[in-house]
């Protein structure tokens, strides 16, 4: 411990400034919730591809992949270059290190505290999918478990601790013959800048609220499908808040479904401020969270926490659908013809709709940051002990 006997908790992650990257978000509330409970939070990254914003603790030049860098880009990611002297450096400083990422990266930094004497605690951001979904060529199921092997033998298991974001996440490193004790907590959801119940009514249109990148593994495209399927889609806004590298597709299939009259409300799509997503979550009428690979999904407890009834994907790797409250909350992943019906029983029972508001925004109290923020505190004094 420093002077001030603050813990040195060290994060590190390829790139924790990355606009619209939910790994990289979630660095960066926890570090900055952590240092406003009394924890000296740092970070080693990659330099911010904003030269004009925060920078890293530890900064870490860009890493360019030959061939890969426009999927990389497309996905709202960075890599960084590996550089012993700092990494050297930062490890030195920490009491704690935390890893966010099984990258190479993070495996240097893994040898490093090892050598040190350092404790090494970790989190689980990403399934193997999440990668290999962007590698359609390569994402064949023996791929993934090799992944997952990697993954585990070369970082998970040489940490002492591991956050899991949800129950799903815990039962899956079980599975994989985890060696290292196993926490149940939430990356945890913001205060909100709108407090208290929105109104959420059923006023034409009827706004509907899609939050996440567009990418694969996200599934916008079944919500779109699902339209063609749903006997009040005349009446129905689409709001897609995210950017990412299907957004041309997704605005061509819009149009074509403005053309031929399917839809008579032009679908949105926006980049927002958290604040602005809070505003937009407690007006709309239901959220509908399509991913069908998600370790938490905090974009939907975020609108959750609004008092905005949700619409879940259902899967094994969808952790999501563990925060709904009944059956009328889940649909199968990628089924659009399921989803639609659900959007219609909740427009044509807006009596339940209203009842299940103010549950919904309760059940997802103890996912609240500050939570997390004293249970990672818990984790990090097990690992130093």
């Amino acid at each position: 411990m420093n002077s001030e006997n603050l813990m040195k908790v060290l994060f590190v992650c390829n790139n924790a400034f990355v606009a619209g990257n939910g790994l990289s978000t979630s660095v960066r509330n926890t570090v900055r919730y952590l240092r406003e409970s009394g924890v000296d939070a740092r970070i080693l990254s990659g330099e911010n591809p904003d030269t004009n914003g925060p920078k890293p603790d530890f900064t870490l030049k860009r890493f360019h992949f030959p061939l890969f860098q426009p999927i990389i880009d497309a996905n709202g990611y960075c890599f960084a270059t590996m550089d012993r002297k700092v990494i050297n450096e930062a490890v030195a400083w920490a009491d704690v290190v935390h890893i966010a990422e099984p990258f190479p990266i993070e495996r240097a930094v893994i040898r490093v505290a090892e050598k040190m004497g350092k404790p090494v605690v970790g989190t689980f951001h990403l399934y193997t999918e999440n990668i290999m979904t962007e590698l359609p060529p390569v994402n064949w199921r023996w791929t993934n478990r090799l992944l997952m092997n990697i993954w585990m033998k070369g970082y998970f298991n040489h940490c002492s601790d591991i956050q899991c974001p949800s129950r799903t996440v815990k039962e899956l490193m079980e599975r994989c013959g985890s060696t290292s004790r196993l926490h149940v907590i939430s990356n945890g959801i913001p205060p909100s800048t709108t407090p208290g119940l929105g109104s959420h009514t059923q006023e034409d249109p009827i706004l509907i609220l899609n939050v996440g990148r567009l990418a694969a593994a996200k599934d916008q495209i079944t919500l779109l499908r699902a339209m063609e399927y749903s006997r009040h889609a005349s009446r129905i806004q689409l709001y897609f808040a995210g950017q990412g590298q299907l957004l041309k597709k997704y605005c061509a299939v819009a149009a074509g479904l403005v053309k031929r009259g399917v839809l008579t409300h032009t679908p949105v799509f926006a980049f927002h401020t958290p604040a602005q997503l809070h505003e937009l979550a407690s007006r709309a009428y239901l959220c509908v969270h399509c991913a069908n690979i998600e370790v938490e999904g905090l974009g939907c407890l975020e609108s959750i926490r609004e008092g905005c009834v949700p619409l879940i994907a259902e899967g094994p790797l969808i952790a999501t659908s563990e925060f709904a409250l009944v059956p009328e909350s889940t649909f199968p992943a990628s089924d659009p013809k399921a989803l639609a019906e659900k959007i219609d029983w909740w427009i044509e029972h807006p009596e339940k709709r209203a009842e299940m508001s103010p549950r919904y925004a309760e059940s997802v109290k103890d996912y609240s940051i500050e939570s997390s923020m004293e249970k990672l505190m818990q984790m990090y004094t097990l690992a130093l002990s």
